[in-house]
């Protein structure tokens, strides 16, 4: 026999082997290989309801390497339709092969948006559908050809993410990556988790970007605003405004951020802070005007709006294109409530109607007119989020008997008693889930209820007299 028919026999001997090993490799219990080389089977992205990967990589506790996984890319806010890149990276200084899951999630656990990958050939990333409990899911993980990195210690892959239509709330992205090294086995590799989020605009005072509202007040007697930060119970004071100035906070740079701002009636002058630097002062208003924060033009930014009460006219200077927008919609004793009640992230014109108890919202997806019945003569309209669905939902305090009645766009109808007369309403998402709380000010005193827990939280954070923030987003 001649030496090339002996390669050529050694060769398929080789070949042969290397099938075989797969072969039974893919029969062991926990499929192996297919978790570590050719990407893992849905549900290890450590979301609600999932594992991770030390399903199978069981040597070491989750997180407990020198590495992590990153995910980047994801905005603080989101619009309805937008494409974002997103990039998972996984570290570790003496990291061989490489692998990630990520899956995008609602408040409710579902899917949302959907994943655009990159081209190229051999694919590196694979899309995969999933079932958690029954929740559809969707997933985005490596393919034995995405394993290898081209540098020595990390891995990134980086594909597209297209936000949903219509707002949804808060969304959340998982992913678990996997450190290997390389032996054909589980035992060895270091699993990695993380998770971030993205809301469907700013959040309500909240001055540190890390989704939820700040306990914060603004001082007339001398015009310092205080924020207590939720990130680290971190303090801040800043004197911006005097007395008998109209607080008006909001993102007016789009950064994720609530600026300082204030609406000054004797002038009409809008005085702004912005939190990413820099002072902006324009005039718009006059006095007797009412300040109606929002972004009507959906570029995530708060313009310059106010409601003139003896003509029932809004005015409205959009950031986008520095174009005005003026309409008559409402009349004198009606409190404004303005809000994005039908979720194209836009501030939809609305009133509320104290004699009658209706809603008046102009709606700005289909500029159409909804009139509904819900309150009645001297409650509060208290708008806002309270469902966790991306859209403003109806809603009233009665301060006669401290009750929040909610008609919930996705819940329907819910009530809750938490106040007493005399006390500020103070709406916002204080425990982070992306659903409002409700919550009162009382001199210097708040009381939370917490959507997440049904918990009462109760700080000490003002004194009498002060404006609690949270309440310069709705009427009063």
């Amino acid at each position: 026999m001649n030496v090339s028919r002996i390669r050529k026999l050694s060769l398929l001997l080789f070949v042969a082997l290397v099938l075989g090993l797969a072969i039974v490799l893919r029969s062991l219990p926990g499929n192996y290989v297919r978790a570590s080389a050719q990407g893992p089977t849905p549900g290890h992205t450590n979301a609600p309801g999932e594992t991770n990967c030390t399903a199978c990589h069981t040597e070491f506790p989750v997180n407990s390497g020198t590495g992590s996984v990153t995910i980047t890319g994801i905005p603080k806010n989101y619009r309805p339709g937008q494409q974002i890149p997103v990039t998972v990276t996984v570290s570790q200084n003496d990291g061989v092969i490489w692998g990630f899951q990520l899956t995008t999630i609602d408040r409710t656990g579902i899917r949302v948006g959907s994943y655009t990958l990159p081209g190229g050939t051999p694919p590196e990333m694979q899309i995969d559908n999933g079932s958690i409990g029954g929740l559809q899911r969707r997933y985005v993980s490596h393919t034995s050809e995405g394993t290898a990195s081209p540098v020595f210690g990390s891995k990134n892959w980086t594909f597209t993410w297209t936000a949903p239509a219509t707002r949804v709330g808060k969304i959340d992205f998982f992913a678990a990556g996997n450190a290997a090294n390389s032996d054909g086995g589980p035992n060895g590799d270091h699993i990695y988790t993380t998770s971030v989020s993205t809301l469907s605009g700013s959040g309500v005072a909240n001055f540190d970007m890390d989704y939820s509202t700040d306990l914060s007040v603004f001082r007339p007697s001398d015009g310092t605003w205080y924020v207590l930060r939720s990130s680290d119970d971190g303090f801040e004071a800043a004197q911006f405004g005097s007395a008998g100035d109209v607080i008006v906070p909001g993102d007016y740079d789009g950064d994720g951020e609530s600026d300082l701002a204030v609406w000054r009636p004797s002038n009409g002058v809008w005085y702004i802070q912005l939190s990413g630097g820099g002072l902006t002062i324009v005039q718009f208003g006059a006095d007797g005007d009412i300040p109606v924060v929002g972004d009507y033009d959906g570029d995530l930014k708060n313009d310059l709006a106010v409601w003139r009460p003896s003509t029932g006219v809004w005015y409205i200077y959009r950031s986008s294109d520095q174009a005005y927008d003026i309409r008559q919609f409402g009349i004198a004793t009606d409190k404004v409530a303005q809000g994005d009640f039908d979720g194209d992230a836009k501030t939809d014109i609305a009133v509320y109607r104290q004699s009658n108890g209706t809603w008046y919202v102009w709606r700005s997806s289909d500029q159409s007119v909804s009139f509904v019945q819900f309150g009645q003569d001297g409650d509060l309209p208290v708008q806002s989020d309270y469902d966790g669905d991306g859209r403003v939902d109806r809603a009233v305090y009665r301060p006669s008997n401290g009750v929040w009645y909610m008609l919930r766009s996705t819940e329907g109808f819910g009530a809750v008693q938490f106040g007493i007369a005399t006390d500020v309403p103070v709406p916002g998402d204080y425990d982070g889930d992306g659903r409002t709380d409700n919550a009162v000010y009382r001199d210097g005193i708040w009381y939370i209820y917490r959507s997440s827990d049904q918990g009462v939280e109760i700080g000490s954070f003002g004194i009498a007299g002060d404006d609690p923030i949270p309440a310069g987003y709705i009427a009063r």
